[in-house]
C-alpha cells in the first residue's frame, strides 16, 4: 500500500508539473497577441457602440485570449479585468468590483469549507472505500470498473473534481497492481502502460470525477458560475434553486454514467474474470480508517444540515407550491448561501474534545480548503459579464450573434451552438474560463432573442463538464494521464465519443425538456 500511495504522490506531482511544449507555445502566443488584439479593437471604429462598451470590448478581448491561453495564471487574468476598467474609465471601482461580494460567492466558499472538512477528518475516503467494500463488488473487474466510478461519481458532487480523483487515484492503481501481481504469479507478465483495462480504469477515475460534478450547483465552477449569470444578467428569470439544479443535474448524471460506462467498457475490457487480492486491498483500506470518529460524525452532521436546508425549499414547493408563503419566507431567511455558511460554521463548533477546546475543523484547515483562485475567478467573470450588461456590450454581441444565425434560430439551434462551443471550449482550456467567456454571452444573446436564459445556462454548465479529450481539459484527466497508463490518442477516442454522445443525446434533450418543465420557461 505504501509503495501505491508512493507512486500516486509522484504521479500527482508530475500532474502539477508538467508543461507540455503545446501549452508553452500557448501562453507565449497569449502573451503576445493578447494586448495587440487588444490595441486593435481599442483603436479600431466601430459603429453601435458606446464609448464605454467600446474600451469595454478591447478589455474583453485582452481577458479572453488570456483565459484561453493563460499567460499568466486565470484568477489573475479575472482581476486584471475589472482592473483595467477602473483604470479607462468604464465604471468605478466600486460597481467593478462589486460581483467579489456576490451571494453565490459564499455559497461556493461554503461548499468548499465542508469538503475540507470531509477530506481532513477523513468522511470521505470512509464514503468511497465503503461503496468500494460492498459484497457485489467483490473481485470482479467488471463490478471494480463500476464501482470506481460510482465513488467518484458520488464524492465529486460534494467535493472539488480535483480532490476527488487524487483521493481515488492510488485506489485503482493498488487494483492494478493486484493484477498485474496475479498475472504475474501465474506466469504471464503485463506491462501496464499498455493494458486496456489499466487504460479503462484510468479513464474511468477521471471521467466520473468530472460527470459527478454535474450533480450540485457547488459540485463543479460552472455550475455555480451560471448560476450567478443567471441572477447577476437575468433577474427576471425564475429562480434557480439548488433542489431544481439535482433533479435535471441527477438525471444527467446518470445518463452521462451510463454512457461513459458502457463506452470505456467496450474499449478497454478485462482478460481475466476476477482479481484476486482485490478484495484484500480494499479490505485493508477500509480497516486502516479505523472505528468512526467524534470528527467523522460532527463532519456527516453538518453535511446533512446544509444538504437538507438546500432541498427543503423544493420540497415545500411540492407540498404547497411555489408561491405559497411559508416558501417565500424560508427563501428569505435560508437562501443557499446562508444554508451553506450554516453547515460550514458548525464545523467551528462542534466539538471534538471539549477539555482540550478542539472543534471538528480548525481555522487553518478551513483557509487551506478555500479555492481562493477559483472564488477570483468567479468573481472577476461576474464583475465582466455584468459590465457586459450594463454598458449594452452584451445586447451588441447578440444582435451580432443572431444576425449570424439567420436573425430568428430555433430554440434548440440556439442552445446547441452555445453548448457545443462550450464544449470544444473547455478542451482547450480550463473549463471554468470557458464558462466565463460564453456564459455573458450565452444570456444576453437569449435575452435580445426573447429565449428564457435558463436553458442555455444550464446547456453550457453541463456541456463545460464534459471534457473528455485532453488532458488539459480537466484536472482529474491530467492527474491520470501522468500515469502513463493512457496513450493519447485513447483518451482522445474515448473523450471524441462520450464527448458528442453525451451533448446530443443528454445534455440538448434534458435541457430543453427537463429544464423548461421543471422551470415553466
Amino acid at each position: 500500500m505504501e509503495v501505491t500511495e508512493k507512486k500516486a504522490a509522484q504521479v500527482n506531482e508530475q500532474a502539477e508539473r508538467s508543461d507540455s511544449s503545446f501549452d508553452r507555445k500557448r501562453h507565449i502566443f497569449g502573451a503576445i497577441f493578447g494586448p495587440l488584439c487588444a490595441l486593435l479593437v481599442y483603436f479600431t471604429q466601430i459603429e453601435g457602440l458606446s464609448p464605454e462598451s467600446h474600451k469595454l470590448l478591447a478589455i474583453m478581448t485582452l481577458v479572453a485570449i488570456w483565459w484561453i491561453t493563460e499567460p499568466v495564471a486565470i484568477p489573475v487574468t479575472s482581476i486584471i479585468g475589472p482592473t483595467l476598467c477602473v483604470v479607462f474609465g468604464v465604471v468605478k471601482m466600486k460597481e467593478a468590483f462589486a460581483a467579489f461580494a456576490n451571494p453565490m460567492i459564499f455559497l461556493f466558499m461554503g461548499g468548499f469549507i465542508i469538503a475540507k472538512a470531509m477530506m481532513v477528518n477523513g468522511l470521505d475516503k470512509r464514503i468511497a472505500y465503503g461503496i468500494m467494500s460492498m459484497k457485489w463488488v467483490g473481485d470482479s473487474p467488471r463490478r471494480i470498473f463500476l464501482a470506481i466510478g460510482l465513488a467518484c461519481m458520488i464524492c465529486s458532487g460534494w467535493i472539488s473534481n480535483t480532490a476527488t480523483a487524487a483521493m481515488m487515484f492510488p485506489i485503482a492503481l493498488g487494483l492494478l497492481e493486484a493484477i498485474r501481481e496475479m498475472m504475474a504469479a501465474n506466469g504471464k507478465h503485463i506491462n501496464l502502460s499498455n493494458y486496456k483495462y489499466a487504460t479503462g480504469l484510468m479513464l474511468m477515475t477521471a471521467y466520473a470525477c468530472s460527470i459527478g460534478g454535474v450533480l450540485t450547483p457547488i459540485g463543479t465552477p460552472p455550475n455555480i458560475i451560471m448560476l450567478g449569470f443567471l441572477n447577476e444578467l437575468a433577474p427576471e428569470a425564475p429562480h434557480v434553486s439548488f433542489f431544481d439544479w439535482m433533479v435535471w443535474g441527477f438525471v444527467a448524471m446518470v445518463l452521462y454514467f451510463v454512457i461513459a460506462y458502457v463506452a470505456l467498457w467496450r474499449m478497454f475490457p478485462a482478460d481475466v474474470k476476477h482479481i484476486d487480492g482485490a478484495q484484500e486491498f480494499i479490505s485493508e483500506r477500509v480497516n486502516s480508517l479505523g472505528k468512526w470518529t467524534r470528527a467523522q460524525k460532527n463532519t456527516l452532521f453538518a453535511f446533512i444540515v446544509a444538504v437538507v436546508l438546500w432541498v427543503a425549499p423544493g420540497v415545500l414547493s411540492i407540498i404547497y407550491g411555489s408561491d405559497a408563503a411559508i416558501v417565500k419566507d424560508y427563501n428569505k431567511l435560508f437562501p443557499e448561501a446562508i444554508a451553506a455558511l450554516i453547515g460550514a460554521l458548525l464545523l467551528f463548533f462542534l466539538p471534538v474534545n471539549l477539555k482540550s477546546g478542539e472543534m471538528t475543523l480548525k481555522w487553518k484547515d478551513a483557509i487551506a480548503g478555500v479555492e481562493w483562485g477559483t472564488l477570483l475567478l468567479f468573481g472577476g467573470g461576474l464583475a465582466m459579464g455584468g459590465l457586459m450588461y450594463t454598458t449594452g456590450l452584451s445586447e451588441w454581441i447578440g444582435d451580432a450573434i443572431k444576425a449570424m444565425m439567420g436573425g430568428h434560430p430555433s430554440e434548440i439551434m440556439f442552445v446547441a451552438v452555445f453548448s457545443i462551443a462550450a464544449l470544444l471550449l473547455s478542451e482547450l482550456t480550463s473549463h471554468t474560463a470557458a464558462t466565463n467567456l460564453i456564459g455573458p454571452i450565452a444570456i444576453g444573446t437569449a435575452l435580445s432573442m426573447g429565449f428564457s436564459p435558463i436553458p442555455v445556462a444550464v446547456g453550457i454548465a453541463l456541456s463545460s463538464s464534459l471534457g473528455f479529450m485532453m488532458p488539459v481539459s480537466t484536472p482529474p484527466n491530467a492527474i491520470v494521464y501522468a500515469s502513463g497508463y493512457i496513450p493519447i490518442t485513447k483518451m482522445i477516442k474515448s473523450g471524441v465519443i462520450i464527448d458528442f454522445i453525451g451533448i446530443l443525446v443528454i445534455t440538448i434533450p434534458t435541457v430543453l425538456l427537463l429544464v423548461k418543465w421543471i422551470m415553466g420557461v
